[in-house]
């Protein structure tokens, strides 16, 4: 049965008639009457004994009574909860990560994200990328992706995926011949990295720094198209994952490389305050990053 009938039983029997009803439902009376008779016909029964000043329900629409009552009440309820979750829904979320290379992924995320959820508003706030972590806690931010997983009692951190960096270099490079490349072979190599300060390029912070390594040249190339460019040339190698690299046409004279003999794997953590875990529309945003992310390693 439909809820359009159920709301008309309700309201004859609570208004007491055809004329009191009609208004509130907001149709005529003659469409109300024909509704009622279309309804009794399909259910085999008469639902109100009608008379001069009263309608009244028989023990059939009685019942048919309490069961609208009961259907309609838990619809209302329903959507009145849906209501206050949907309040909490909306917000806007202030976003930055500690690796660059993770910037080629979040804006068709943050498209994708937009159609699904148009109350979430998402910035990207790139002067944030030296310390991410200190800028969540400082409330300047909201969530910050990086690839370590801070200690502070304070913050929640969602693990996403785990992925490689491999050496970009060129097939004449003499390290093309190697299977990986030993943290000594850096010594000699002209490095290509995204920007300074040196902590936030994970080839450096991860494998070159602990072992007290300095490549004998580095140069800062913020356009990702530049520093490939720059290793087809054969003037120097560049390190990333190769997922950074899908939305690139690579040249057949580029190789991949492991870094080290077991590979440089690095995990990604989503930081929130904790503050924050609850809010729905963080919880939102959290659990699409994560699903969307997770198949990137």
């Amino acid at each position: 049965m439909e809820i359009k009938f159920l709301r008309l039983i309700k309201t004859i029997a609570e208004e007491g008639s055809i004329a009191n009803s009609s208004e509130k439902l907001f149709l005529t009376q003659s469409a109300l009457s024909h509704q009622l008779k279309d309804l009794e016909i399909q259910l085999g029964f008469k639902v109100f004994y009608r008379t001069r000043n009263k309608w009244e329900l028989t023990e059939e629409g009685n019942v048919l009574y309490r069961t609208a009552c009961t259907v309609i009440d838990s619809i209302e309820d329903g959507l009145s909860t849906i209501q206050q979750i949907r309040v909490g829904a909306s917000g806007k979320i202030k976003v930055s990560t500690e690796c660059y290379s993770f910037y080629q992924g979040l804006p068709f995320f943050i498209q994708k994200l937009g159609v699904l959820y148009p109350e979430i508003e998402v910035d990207l706030v790139l002067e944030a990328t030296h310390d991410p972590v200190l800028k969540v806690m400082a409330n300047e931010i909201d969530i910050a992706i990086v690839t370590s997983k801070p200690s502070d009692k304070e913050l929640v951190s969602i693990e996403i995926f785990e992925d490689e960096i491999f050496a970009v270099l060129h097939r004449e490079n003499p390290l093309n011949d190697s299977e990986y490349l030993d943290v000594h072979d850096f010594l000699d190599l002209h490095l290509i990295i995204h920007s300074f300060p040196l902590k936030t390029v994970s080839v450096y912070e991860i494998f070159l720094n602990p072992n007290r390594v300095m490549p004998a040249k580095i140069s800062a190339v913020p356009l990702t198209e530049v520093a490939l460019e720059m290793v087809q040339a054969n003037i120097g190698i560049t390190c990333m994952p190769k997922w950074t690299l899908r939305s690139f046409k690579l040249s057949d004279e580029l190789s991949f490389k492991k870094i080290g003999k077991q590979g440089l794997k690095r995990k990604h953590y989503l930081v929130v305050r904790k503050s924050d875990f609850g809010k729905k529309y963080i919880n939102d945003f959290l659990l699409n990053f994560k699903e969307h992310f997770q198949n990137f390693g």
